[in-house]
């Protein structure tokens, strides 16, 4: 079987455990360092020549925001043929930018290629909304992110600006794409759009994780029964729901 065709199903009892043990072992060193996970990637940059030979076949768009963004914070931390990311740049906890494109019809038809990450706690009940707000407003539980993907900065500090707005509970899903139209319709003609420009409240700096709650004791507890039970007797029973 090649490793191709291989799947979980695959790995032997031994290395599940032991895939298990390493991954608890790292969290609970990251823990202990307390080190915030774009510490690493933030100490390493890419020489300028190598990111223009890398974006010299991307397509247009791209390649253009590509260059904004040399020329606002300077040469990326990491680069791959396809992406570029930038760490602690200005007051986004991590840049993103592909070539890879996604077509997005709100406010306007357009493609994403670019997403911007900031530390930001979204109670799991208001995940519906901001998924009825904007598709391309993406929101992580576990590491306490929130960021906007659009084709250009503007466009994620507006889709960040109203996601707080309807968290915060300041506006309604409604309310918050029509000001959307507006204020991009506003920053493309020249006119004010503050909510396109800059952050309108204080973007935490950590400590917005979610790393939810353990219950792999006891169902290893459980399974373990139930292991014993199918060596003993050549079976296996269906696993526990409840």
């Amino acid at each position: 079987m090649g490793e191709r065709e291989r799947g979980p199903q695959d790995i032997d009892t031994g290395e599940r455990m032991a895939t298990l043990a390493r991954a608890t072992g790292d969290a609970t060193k990251h823990q202990a360092r307390g080190e915030h996970e774009t510490e690493e990637g933030a100490r390493y940059t890419v020489d300028p020549a190598e990111v223009e030979a890398l974006i010299a076949r991307w397509p247009e768009a791209p390649q253009t925001a590509a260059r904004q963004l040399l020329g606002q914070y300077g040469a990326p931390n990491e680069a791959t043929p396809t992406k570029l990311f930038w760490y602690r740049n200005g007051p986004w906890k991590r840049t993103v930018l592909t070539s890879d494109v996604v077509t997005h019809n709100f406010p306007s038809p357009h493609s994403d290629y670019l997403t911007q990450y900031i530390d930001y706690r979204v109670p799991a009940d208001q995940f519906d909304a901001l998924a009825r707000f904007d598709g391309s407003c993406l929101v992580d539980r576990t590491t306490g992110e929130a960021a906007g993907r659009c084709d250009s900065e503007a466009a994620n500090f507006l889709t960040l600006n109203l996601m707080h707005d309807i968290v915060s509970g300041k506006t309604s899903v409604e309310a918050a794409r029509q000001t959307y139209a507006e204020q991009m319709a506003a920053y493309t003609l020249g006119r004010a759009a503050p909510y396109a420009e800059r952050f309108q409240f204080a973007v935490p700096a950590g400590g917005t994780e979610d790393p939810d709650e353990s219950m792999i004791a006891g169902a290893m507890v459980r399974q373990t029964v139930g292991k014993v039970k199918d060596l003993l007797t050549g079976g296996e029973e269906e696993p526990s729901r409840g």
